[in-house]
């Protein structure tokens, strides 16, 4: 059935009305195209924002984050209209119905706790969503998904990305539930004007950009006055965000080169006596007994220190035996399943908000997981001994107890006695042969990180003999075996190397991926002596563009840390302390100021006017050129044949304006045929007849090639 011409009708539309601005026409129950794509492509960005707030905590596994980017992808794609992708609603439930009988599995055997369940099922049931959305109550599921996503990030996210990713959330909302306002009251039969849908995704992005920045507005102040509290509500529930194996009482060998993997910040140091970068080793962790493939601790060895005052006084007598120096500094630890603390040297007082410490014989502090599960701050005040300077007095002898435990060994491959006797042969001391095992050890293995492929029998002979390359357990455990096979009692520790300094917050950073261990060995005369076997790592770079954007983003994340996930009370007492003695410049000092400063900027004013010559072209010009070159734009693509229904109009009114430059106006009761008929002049009035005819083509018939006869006709009309 062919659409009737606009004569038929009485005009151009459906009613007797001028296809000119403002005509109306009654329009069918469903939404128009363009409102629903805004809506569909505004809930989308809704989702995919909530879904990287939850993946940039750490805290999402990987078969969930490659599913949820699957659908969203394909969402996108089925929103554009370049994929389909459907599935039967029982298969949907089904599928439900079936997670919700995983969903114990999950919790007791797979995620261990019930916030990382709900976390997984909230983003199965959103990949279903995704997937099957066609209702309006699909789309209202998908908006508590969304809110639920946030949520669950605001508890897992301890990092200023969830920031980024709540602005656009919050962006996305605003869109989403504006255009679905907007959808929903077209829904109805009733009158638009046709052409009222012009721009609507720019008009509707702008309204969305201007409630956002208000709502920023007026967050801002309620961001700084009132502290937030709903972290220690919510802190038992949140998983840790890391966990360091190996700090604590044991680690098997492997465990810290899968630490070193990754560069996930354990903790930042300042100094109090402006040090800048600390040249240290972090002592954690010191571990006595070895079963082959284990270091460990016996049980109930550690006694219980109070904390009296909040200071906690160590008993030492090493600032006696050796030269050195004292060190006095502040530790901020990350929140770690890791229990222990770390130091650089000896502490002589430790000042933190604990109760109690744990406190073992070798020189290890701990610290009851509940505390550590939101991170820690302590300040020490230390001793860092020369350990190779003179011995100013004897030390004492180990209790026989201690050195038989420190020479403990379990059964060796024969081969590691026979190279620790090659090794230290022609050595006289204990220093001597320590030493010559460091040496042999740094010299003849290589480093890496490339961890197992399968396990093996004897991982220390099979490091020693056949793969000679390794990370730091590896040598540490291997000089620490070799030490005692000579008599010389010793044990592996657990730390971290010095880090890198951040001079744009004056703290050091220390890394998961800056995990050492390295080995004591007690000599006579000397006491506990340090030795770290470990060769240089060939794949460390020099510092580089990524290594100074490192060092930013940790600028921001300390900020993130202070500012937001712990500002409270003390904080807020602190910032308005501040803000009270901030004097505002006298008028002498800002008149003295400015001249100076303008005195060092004037080579830059060329440039600055320059900068503000071209602002103000383009405030004055650059609408207008943007008009000219979406005009331009149109005009070839009409030009092309690639012409929609709603051209029509365009190119109708078009006609019009040219007609009344020309003395003939249209009035608003006549049809458009009845127009083309009226006008005298016999060669315009076959020129309008002809236009009339091609905008009822487009208009009514869909015929895309009655465009570029519009414009041959108008450019006709221009030429007469």
């Amino acid at each position: 059935m062919q659409p009737r011409s606009a004569s038929e009708t009485g005009g151009a539309g459906t009613e007797s009305r001028s296809p000119g601005k403002g005509a109306a026409t009654s329009i069918p129950p469903a939404p128009p195209r363009v409102v629903k794509r805004f809506f569909e492509f505004s809930l989308l960005g809704m989702l995919a924002s909530g879904f990287a707030a939850v993946a940039s905590s750490g805290a999402l596994d990987w078969l969930s984050s490659i599913l949820t980017i699957a659908a969203l992808i394909m969402r996108a794609l089925i929103i554009a209209g370049l994929a389909e992708f459907r599935i039967p609603p029982r298969v949907v439930a089904a599928l439900a119905l079936g997670y919700l009988g995983f969903f114990p599995l999950d919790y007791y055997y797979l995620s261990g706790t019930f916030l990382e369940a709900t976390v997984h099922m909230v983003f199965f049931l959103a990949v279903l969503k995704l997937l099957t959305a066609k209702t309006v109550r699909d789309y209202g599921y998908l908006k508590v998904i969304g809110g639920l996503e946030l949520v669950a990030a605001a508890i897992l996210s301890t990092g200023p990305v969830f920031l980024i990713c709540l602005a656009f959330f919050v962006v996305f909302a605003i869109a989403t539930f504006a255009a679905g306002e907007v959808r929903r009251a077209a829904g109805g039969r009733v009158v638009v004007s046709r052409d009222g849908l012009r721009a609507f995704t720019r008009r509707l992005g702008l309204l969305t950009a201007a409630l956002f920045a208000g709502i920023v507005v007026m967050t801002a102040v309620l961001f700084f006055v009132l502290p937030r509290t709903a972290r220690a509500a919510f802190g038992r529930f949140a998983p840790q965000t890391l966990h360091l194996a190996g700090f604590s009482n044991s680690v098997t060998l492997g465990e810290i080169g899968e630490i070193k993997q990754s560069s996930f910040p354990v903790m930042r140091v300042r100094s109090y006596q402006n040090d800048g970068f600390l040249q240290v080793k972090w002592r954690g962790a010191a571990l006595s007994q070895f079963d082959g493939r284990r270091w460990f601790n016996p049980p109930n060895e550690e006694t219980r220190v109070e904390n009296e005052g909040g200071v906690i006084a160590i008993r030492t007598a090493v600032q006696g035996l050796r030269q050195g120096r004292n060190l006095v500094y502040q530790v901020h630890l990350e929140p770690l399943v890791s229990d222990t603390l770390f130091f650089a040297g000896d502490p002589e007082t430790i000042s933190i908000q604990v109760p109690f410490l744990r406190y073992s014989r070798a020189g290890t502090f701990h610290v009851s997981p509940r505390f550590g599960m939101r991170g820690l701050n302590y300040s020490v005040y230390g001793f860092l001994p020369n350990e190779w300077a003179e011995v100013r007095f004897t030390s004492a002898p180990l209790a026989p107890a201690v050195r038989q435990e420190l020479l403990t060994l379990p059964s060796l491959d024969p081969r590691i006695v026979e190279l620790t006797r090659s090794t230290t042969a022609g050595a006289d001391s204990e220093v001597q042969k320590a030493r010559a095992i460091e040496n042999h050890l740094r010299r003849d293995y290589g480093y890496t990180l490339q961890l197992l492929k399968t396990p093996v029998a004897d991982p220390l002979a099979y490091f020693l003999f056949e793969r000679k390359k390794g990370h730091c357990e590896y040598f540490a455990s291997a000089m620490a075996v070799m030490l005692r096979t000579q008599g010389i009692p010793s044990r592996v520790v657990t730390g971290f190397q010095s880090g890198v300094y951040n001079p744009l917050t004056g703290w050091q950073l220390v890394r998961a991926s800056d995990a050492h261990s390295w080995v004591e060995a007690w000599l006579e005369g000397r006491g506990w002596t340090t030795f770290d076997p470990t060769p240089a790592d060939p794949n460390a770079g020099q510092p580089g563009l990524l290594s100074q954007f490192t060092l930013l983003t940790d600028a921001a994340q300390q900020f993130w840390q202070d500012w937001v996930v712990s500002y409270d009370l003390d904080h807020q007492v602190a910032l308005a302390s501040r803000m009270r003695e901030f004097r505002w410049p006298r008028w002498q000092d800002a008149v003295a100021g400015f001249t100076e400063t303008a005195a060092h900027a004037w080579r830059w004013i060329p440039w600055a006017a320059a900068a503000v010559a071209a602002a103000v072209l383009a405030v004055m010009f650059g609408p207008a050129a943007l008009s000219w070159c979406r005009r331009r734009t149109w005009w070839r693509r009409v030009s092309r044949g690639e012409s929609r229904r709603s051209d029509a109009t365009i190119l109708y009114q078009q006609l019009l304006k040219s007609l009344e430059k020309r003395g003939f106006h249209k009035p608003s009761w006549m049809t458009p045929a009845e127009f083309a008929r009226v006008i005298r002049t016999p060669e315009m009035s076959r020129l309008a007849g002809d236009a009339t005819s091609a905008y009822n083509e487009l208009r009514f018939g869909g015929r895309a090639d009655a465009a570029p006869r519009m414009l041959r006709i108008l450019e006709q009309i221009e030429k007469l």
